[in-house]
């Protein structure tokens, strides 16, 4: 019959004195208490930091009751009579469209137009037109365009407007004009518009043909004296656009450009 052996455990300081297989083994305390410390303590830390702040409110009370407790505790205001008495003020503004802009703009530029007008119906009835003038267009605004196409009492229209006359052309349409006669603008451009279309010139003046100075004018060959000078009609002469009669040496113009054909 086997005998039970009953091993009787002493504390040992610092541990535990056990019997098992028949050897003693020692296991200090605070190695084994300290991981299972460390899983309790660090998780409870932890989850109380996540906790948010409204879980630790009790819980709300009536959302009206709440209201009117509010309102029943707040505090008492009372406007000044100053305040009672104040005047309130609209301020208004105005937006002008862009239609509106642009109906003003014409506005004024008819305006300006019809004043430009007024001057010019006075100055033009102080034109008297001199004697041995033909040109048809003696009173017209000085910066408009004449039927022929160049600028009003302009140098190059009057002399256009001769050339024409001995052509037998007295309206339109024009024999020659600022189209037909293509490359003659200016009147410093006459003489190579002349060139490129082959029409004759010459250092030697005839009646009828174009006198030609490069300094931007020309005028019109009305005659020949004994003496060789060469009487010439002009407009704007001198920049006044008015109506002239000259005498110069046959020399002084650079060029004379003959009638076109």
């Amino acid at each position: 019959m086997a005998t039970a052996r009953i091993t009787r455990v002493r504390a040992i300081p610092g541990g535990e004195k056990l019997l098992a297989f028949g050897r003693d083994v020692r296991r200090p305390l605070r190695r084994k208490l300290a991981p299972v410390a460390a899983l309790v303590i660090v998780p409870a830390i932890l989850g109380t930091m996540a906790l948010p702040a409204f879980a630790l409110n009790p819980a709300p009370a009536d959302a009206e009751a709440v209201f009117t407790a509010t309102i029943t505790g707040s505090q008492a205001v009372t406007a000044s009579e100053l305040v009672e008495g104040a005047v309130v003020a609209h301020d208004t503004y105005a937006v002008t469209t862009k239609s509106q802009l642009a109906a003003s703009a014409a506005a004024a530029a008819r305006a300006r137009a019809e004043a430009e007008a007024a001057a010019w119906r006075a100055q033009a009835a102080s034109i008297v037109r001199q004697p041995g003038d033909d040109y048809p267009y003696f009173t017209g605004p000085v910066g408009g365009m004449s039927p022929l196409r160049y600028g009003y009492r302009e140098c190059v229209d009057f002399v256009a407007w001769r050339l024409n006359r001995d052509a037998g052309v007295l309206s339109a349409p024009w024999r020659w004009d600022w189209a037909s006669m293509r490359g003659a603008g200016d009147a410093e451009s006459w003489a190579n518009g002349w060139a490129r279309h082959g029409w004759p010139t010459s250092k030697v003046p005839v009646v009828g043909a174009v006198a030609w100075y490069a300094a931007n004018h020309v005028a019109y060959v009305n005659s020949i004296n004994a003496d060789g000078s060469v009487n010439l009609e002009e407009y704007n002469w001198g920049g006044d656009h008015r109506y002239h009669r000259r005498t110069v040496p046959a020399n002084e113009p650079d060029l004379y450009l003959y009638p076109p054909r």
